[in-house]
C-alpha cells in the first residue's frame, strides 16, 4: 500500500459503481481500468459461513444473506461474488474490506463470527499487506487487529460525528486510519483534521464523494485516500491538477 507522492489514493467505492452493478466482479474490474489505486467491498456472511460482498444485508426480492446458504443465494442472486472471487478481480489494487455488523441488521453478530472469518481468508492470502479493514463497529474492527496484528485497520466515522473524538481511541487500538464522513471535512476541519490525525500516526481515508472539486480540496487539506463511485473521474481530476502545476 504504496501511497502515491502527489495524490490521495482513489479508492472505488464498490468498484465503479456509478457505471455497473456496485460489489460486482466487473464493477471490481472496470474500478482498475479507470486508475484506482484500490477498491472498497462490504464484507457479509452466509448462513453456512461463505464470506460473500454486498452491502445491504436483505438483497431485494431475495432476503437476508444469513438466512441462506451460499450455494442458495448463488442461485437467487448470481450476482453476490463470494469474497475470494472478488478479492481475485481486484488485481493490481489493494483492497478496504468493510465488515457490515450492525445491530440494526438481521445478521447482527456479537460473536464477531464475519470478522474471524475475514482475519482467516486474509491470512490464506500470499499478500496480507495488500488489505485494510474497516468497519462502524469498533468492536468488530478490535478483533480483527487484534487477532492478525499485521494486518492495516481503519475505524470508519459515522454520519454526525466529530471525526476529532476518533483520532484517540483510533490510536489508542493500534489501528491505521480513520475513515470520516465527507460532510465532517467542511472547510477549515479538513486540515485540521488531517493535522491532528497525522500527529497521533493515522491516516484519513474520507467516505464518499464523486464532486471532483471537493476531491481536489480534500487533497490539498492532505488528506492520504479518497473513497468515489467516479474513480475515473478523480485521476481525471488530479492528474489536470498536477498538470496545472507544471
Amino acid at each position: 500500500m504504496q501511497k502515491p507522492p502527489n495524490r490521495p489514493w482513489v479508492i472505488a467505492h464498490r468498484g465503479a459503481s456509478r457505471t455497473l452493478r456496485e460489489n460486482t466482479l466487473a464493477a471490481f474490474r472496470e474500478a482498475f481500468a479507470l486508475g484506482s489505486d484500490a477498491a472498497e467491498m462490504d464484507v457479509r456472511v452466509t448462513a453456512d459461513g461463505v464470506l460473500v460482498v454486498h452491502h445491504d444485508a436483505v438483497v431485494p426480492e431475495v432476503g437476508p444473506i444469513i438466512e441462506m446458504d451460499r450455494d442458495d443465494l448463488e442461485e437467487a442472486a448470481p450476482w453476490v461474488p463470494d469474497l475470494t472471487d472478488a478479492v481475485a478481480a481486484c488485481a493490481g489494487m489493494w483492497v478496504n474490506l468493510e465488515i457490515k455488523n450492525s445491530p440494526a441488521d438481521p445478521d447482527w453478530d456479537e460473536s464477531q463470527q464475519v470478522a474471524h472469518l475475514t482475519v482467516a481468508a486474509i491470512s490464506e492470502s500470499a499478500s496480507i499487506d495488500r488489505f485494510l479493514v474497516s468497519s462502524f463497529n469498533p468492536e468488530t474492527i478490535r478483533v480483527v487487529a487484534q487477532a492478525l496484528p499485521p494486518i492495516e485497520t481503519g475505524w470508519l466515522v459515522d454520519v454526525g460525528i466529530d471525526p476529532m473524538t476518533s483520532i484517540g481511541p483510533a490510536a489508542a487500538a493500534g489501528h491505521t486510519s480513520i475513515h470520516p464522513y465527507v460532510d465532517a471535512l467542511a472547510g477549515d476541519r479538513a486540515a485540521e483534521v488531517v493535522d491532528a490525525a497525522h500527529a497521533a500516526g493515522l491516516l484519513v481515508i474520507v467516505w464518499t464523494t464523486d464532486d471532483t472539486d471537493e476531491m481536489v480540496r480534500l487533497a490539498g487539506a492532505g488528506v492520504d485516500g479518497i473513497i468515489t463511485n467516479v474513480p475515473g473521474d478523480a485521476r481525471s481530476a488530479f492528474e489536470h491538477r498536477d498538470g496545472d502545476r507544471g
